[in-house]
């Protein structure tokens, strides 16, 4: 008997059903069925179906004499599992990596509970979509079980079939069955979340929900929309014979209205026409089934619209559906016109601080879009403190990330009336990303830029090649805010030239090197030691960094190229794997994969959320990424770094790169998730070949760090002095990229 049943009703999807097969076949818990229900598709879906299950004996495939419809398909498939829970999956959807281990994992520490769920992302056909809205209730749920009767709250979850996963004993006991039509999953949701006795969550994606183009019947306007009364009906039918549920009645009241009413207010629903009988529907659906001591009517607008179904009619409603969004376009003006009025107010007073001197002793510093305190410009700051602590630092971060900052760490808020004036008077400006349009450079001021990192991907100008790329980007005006730099620096020849291709701005390119890599030449070992610690890494593991970047051909940015609970269990014993993803991925992406919850289970290391990621580099014995800047820091550290280059084609073809890093690797490369799993197993990934490719990647990439950049900046453009290390030679460009003479040592 295995473990899972997941059912795959088919119909019409030809062109995703491979992916989501795949999505399924491929996930490391093996111990599953799918069982796949061909519901009489006039496409190619039923051939596709009978190749799978030829060769995959885990697919069994049920062909129906005729079309039934979803819900009746999902009953079809269900009688014939055999697994100790089902899950159902859409055929044009797709589970993502390392879904069924971690629900595998949460079941077993839960006790195997009647029912799980589980977190889903929407992607549309022009990329993915953000965080459900489910996200927050299920990381709240934590590890414990619940009844909806105590936590009502979580009939609000997602109201489908496929992001749960249900006991079958559960299911054949009370017979949940999904009923014909339209909105068939709201009576087996909800019936089943209140007979339930124990309800599971995992905060994780399981779950890539496709919204297609077209061909959505949920998306199509027209009269089977009013199939949602029918189910709803069924519902409270079955409450009726349950008088042991009459506390569920005013909860799924209020549940089946809400959703009515969200129904009634999409126009790619219920057509104009037909509103004024689907809302009578409604009304007299609530006149029906109104218990007496009412229900609990939900605040904000949603609230004003259930109370209207009590006593008014149609016109009415729609009357005042009407004044809400006149109002709503009212208000918005008038906020529009008060940040107007304050915006004018801080411009007044940034002026007025403009005509005053420069402070001498005044630097401001910012990173990553003022996230708080870290990389080149913490470098820089620190040894600035130290050697020149005349000048005095201050930093832009935003407000929720103030309570975050170390101690005595002097700040500033954006848009406050201190930023505006430190803004306004600070001699230095030190950031790695751009300033604001808003700020102007005044004469005499000298702006530092340390940018994030050696470039292989495309940046500024040369985004203007891929149009996918540079989605939200306004290039011209990212270059006129890099006309400010003074200087930029660079790690080496390679970086130089990239620079000033993507920026053809008027600044000097100074060969100092990054000064956040300083901690990397010559690293000290016990700090990596006491990072481990701090992480929890075992005393004397092999650890393995994990470490991909964006990619810019899918909405959200993040791809998931394999499984990172199946690759830690590869590596084997004695080895710890650490995932860090990009920063613009932390948060919501993070929470969505389940690196939390995989490092709460101990299976790996979330490193993502760690501040400095010098730490997460000194931490770990080898590199594992794709494209990622990270490799040009890694490098210097001489540990072993792979490549994983399993979407080289398509990641160039979409964000541009200025050289093939599969054949300038830093070390091995491999294509296919089998190949990085070999290069591990079988110890090549710190081989000979593997220590002379990267240090040839460092001679070729890394010139200019030598350990002491963050001095060299100081002396030179603070203090006004070549002191320490020789300065390599820096060149000024102009225009597209016209040289000038050398920055001269004094």
């Amino acid at each position: 008997m295995p473990r899972f049943s997941i059912i795959v009703p088919v119909y019409k999807v030809q062109g995703f059903l491979r992916e989501c097969l795949d999505s399924v076949l491929t996930q490391s818990y093996g111990d599953f069925e799918v069982i796949a229900v061909d519901d009489r598709s006039p496409d190619g879906s039923g051939a596709i179906l009978d190749e799978y299950a030829a060769r995959d004996a885990r697919v069994r495939v049920l062909h129906l004499p005729e079309n039934v419809g979803l819900g009746r398909a999902r009953n079809a498939g269900r009688e014939r599992a055999a697994g100790d829970y089902v899950l159902f999956l859409d055929s044009d959807d797709r589970c993502t990596p390392g879904l069924l281990a971690a629900v595998a994992a949460r079941l077993e520490t839960t006790g195997d509970p009647d029912m799980l769920v589980f977190d889903h992302v929407r992607t549309h056909w022009w990329g993915r979509g953000g965080r459900s809205d489910s996200a927050d209730l299920l990381a709240e749920a934590g590890t414990e079980t619940f009844r909806v009767r105590e936590s009502p709250q979580y009939l609000k979850l997602f109201l489908v079939a496929w992001n749960k996963a249900y006991r079958r004993a559960f299911l054949e006991e009370h017979g949940l069955e999904y009923a014909a039509g339209l909105y068939e999953d709201a009576p087996v949701t909800y019936r089943s979340m209140v007979l339930a006795d124990r309800i599971a969550c995992l905060g994780r994606i399981g779950v890539e929900y496709r919204q297609r183009r077209q061909g959505a019947i949920t998306r199509t306007p027209g009269r089977r929309h009013f199939e949602i009364f029918p189910q709803y009906e069924g519902l409270f039918a079955f409450l009726e014979q349950r008088p042991d549920l009459d506390w569920a009645r005013p909860l799924l009241l209020e549940r089946a209205l809400d959703h009515m009413l969200f129904v009634l207010a999409r126009e790619d629903r219920v057509r104009p026409a037909d509103r004024g009988d689907f809302y009578r529907e409604i009304r007299s659906f609530h006149r029906r089934h109104l218990p007496e001591g009412g229900f609990p009517e939900p605040d904000g607008w949603r609230g004003v619209e259930t109370r209207l179904l009590a006593s008014a009619p149609y016109a009415s409603y729609a009357a005042v559906r009407r004044l809400r969004d006149l109002r709503a376009s009212a208000l918005g003006r008038k906020r529009r016109v008060v940040r107007k009025a304050s915006g004018t107010a801080l411009r007044t007073w940034y002026a007025a601080q403009s005509k005053r001197p420069l402070d001498p002793h005044l630097a401001v510093y910012s990173a990553t879009h003022h996230r708080g305190v870290s990389g080149d410009p913490a470098a820089i700051h620190a040894k600035a403190s130290e050697i020149a602590p005349h000048i005095r630092g201050v930093w832009v971060v935003r407000e929720d990330a103030v309570d975050a900052l170390p101690p005595g760490i002097d700040h500033v808020t954006p848009g406050s009336r201190r930023y505006h004036e430190v803004m306004a008077r600070a001699t230095y400006w030190v950031n790695n990303v751009n300033w604001p349009g808003t700020l102007a450079k005044r004469p005499g001021s000298v702006h530092i830029h340390t940018h994030q990192g050696t470039p292989l991907k495309y940046m500024g100008a040369d985004l203007l090649t891929k149009p996918g790329a540079r989605h939200g980007f306004d290039v011209p005006q990212m270059l006129r805010r890099a006309d400010r730099w003074d200087y930029s620096l660079v790690a080496g020849l390679h970086a130089e030239r990239a620079w000033e291709r993507a920026y053809p701005c008027h600044f000097t390119s100074l060969r100092t090197g990054s000064p956040r890599n300083d901690a990397l030449v010559g690293a000290d070992p016990e700090r990596g030691r006491e990072v481990r610690e701090r992480l929890g890494i075992p005393d004397g593991d092999t650890v393995v960094l994990y470490a991909p970047t964006r990619r810019d051909y899918r909405k959200g940015g993040h791809v998931d190229r394999f499984d990172p609970a199946r690759f830690a269990e590869d590596l084997g014993p004695g080895h710890t794997l650490v995932v860090r993803l990009h920063p613009s991925l932390a948060g919501g992406v993070a929470r969505g994969l389940g690196l939390a919850e995989l490092h709460r289970r101990g299976v790996l290391v979330d490193a993502t959320d760690e501040p400095h990621v010098e730490d997460v580099l000194l931490a770990s014995d080898a590199l594992v990424t794709d494209y990622s800047a990270l490799m040009f820091d890694y490098a210097l550290l001489d540990r072993p770094i792979v490549v994983h280059a399993d979407d080289w084609g398509a990641f160039a073809a979409s964000r541009g790169a200025y050289f093939d890093i599969t054949a300038d690797a830093p070390g091995h490369v491999s294509r296919s998730y089998r190949e990085l799993a070999w290069l591990f197993a079988s110890g090549t990934w710190q081989d000979r070949e593997a220590e002379r490719l990267r240090a040839g990647f460092r001679e070729r990439y890394c010139e200019f760090e030598d350990g002491q950049a963050a001095e060299r900046v100081v002396r030179l453009l603070m203090l006004g002095e070549a002191g320490g290390a020789p300065l390599p030679a820096a060149r000024r460009t102009s225009g597209a990229g016209a040289r000038s003479e050398a920055l001269v040592e004094r």
